[in-house]
């Protein structure tokens, strides 16, 4: 009997074939069986297959492996040539910014161990970082390629791309000017998203226009198909979204425009996090002047939620109720109605208690 390890699966995973079948006389490891799910290959039991289909090619000499890509196009007849986009100038590009910002990411202490990923449009394809790395220490040539299933089609065979592709390609699927996307666990904004608390707008000028409304996702396991559609809803209308329970996700026009969405959000978080311990009279940035800021923002071509409203629908609660040691749920958020049947069960206990100080109030008049 042979034994197939992950290895050997991995050697399998680069011939490019997309299904695997074998017989009794081979013997799977968990290991190799996730490597080939992961990559998006089907794992067929066959007991009349005579050799398995994963035998691994030999594996090229070191002077072939070092050897420079050729000078292929990256389409040919119509048909992309997936090796030479891999290799192009273009994606060469793309992996250094994947690892630059990365770096950014670990020095900000928003990525703990191997946490974290980053990814990138290529032509149809998605440049994104390896499973198991800390993304301060990646180099280019751990970069993978997948396309928009999520299976990898290119890469060194010793990397594996993020098991969490799949939130990230459930924002590309709906979004067609995301250009990259970043998920981290910020300490500042993860907090937020574990108190299950959207950041309040109304505040902070900068927020306004190039972050908007940042909604808290329904936790679902990380990379699951349920996390990319809940994503995928919510990324047309947010750059910025806290995911319930498990830290940050944005997107922008360029590897750096989603750093800097992720950046812009946990700076956000943490100060409104040190303002909610200080005296204040309050202030808030009124809404006829929110609506400029959104109108400019219109013009930009950035996405938000509120777009379309009038000003007297802008800040229609007090963000300082949002935020302290016992935040409160806008009852009524900007631009939609709240109901009973869609109401949390804080915003249910928030609005009782407004109802029930109103009524005490005007009983003792």
């Amino acid at each position: 009997m042979k034994l197939f390890a992950q290895n050997d699966a991995a050697a399998f995973v680069r011939t490019g074939a997309r299904e695997f079948r074998f017989n009794r006389d081979i013997r799977l490891t968990p290991g190799a069986r996730d490597v080939l799910i992961e990559a998006g290959i089907k794992v067929v039991f066959d007991a009349n297959a005579s050799v398995p289909t994963g035998a691994a090619p030999a594996a090229p000499a070191k002077s072939e492996a070092a050897a420079a890509p050729a000078a292929t196009p990256a389409y040919s007849g119509g048909k992309v040539d997936v090796q030479a986009l891999f290799n192009s100038p273009e994606a060469k590009r793309l992996k250094e910014e994947i690892c630059e910002m990365g770096r950014r990411c670990w020095q900000r202490d928003y990525n703990d161990a191997n946490g974290g990923n980053l990814s990138a449009r290529l032509g149809d394809y998605f440049l994104c970082t390896p499973t198991l790395v800390s993304k301060g220490f990646m180099k280019p040539e751990m970069i993978c390629l997948v396309d928009i299933d999520g299976n990898q089609v290119a890469g060194n065979g010793k990397w594996r791309r993020t098991s969490e592709i799949m939130s990230h390609l459930g924002i590309y699927k709906m979004v067609p000017a995301a250009a990259s996307v970043v998920h981290a666990h910020p300490i500042h904004a993860t907090a937020f998203a574990m108190a299950g608390i959207e950041p309040p707008q109304c505040l902070i000028p900068e927020v306004e226009v190039f972050v908007g409304t940042i909604p808290v996702a329904e936790y679902k396991t990380p990379g699951s198909p349920q996390m990319s559609e809940i994503l995928g809803k919510l990324a047309p209308k947010h750059q910025a979204i806290l995911m319930g329970n498990h830290g940050v996700i944005t997107w922008g026009t360029s590897v750096e425009d989603a750093y800097f969405k992720m950046e812009i959000t946990d700076s956000y978080c943490r100060t409104l996090w040190v303002a909610a311990q200080l005296p204040t009279k309050r202030t808030t940035i009124p809404p006829d002047e929110v609506k400029k800021l959104l109108d400019m923002k219109e013009k930009m071509g950035l996405p938000d939620a509120r777009h379309g409203l009038k000003a007297a629908q802008l800040c229609d609660c007090d963000p300082w109720d949002q935020i302290g040691d016992r935040p409160q749920a806008c009852a009524t958020p900007a631009g939609k109605a709240a109901s009973v049947d869609t109401m949390t069960n804080a915003e249910l206990e928030s609005m009782v208690q407004k109802l029930t100080e109103q009524v005490m109030s005007a009983l003792k008049k």
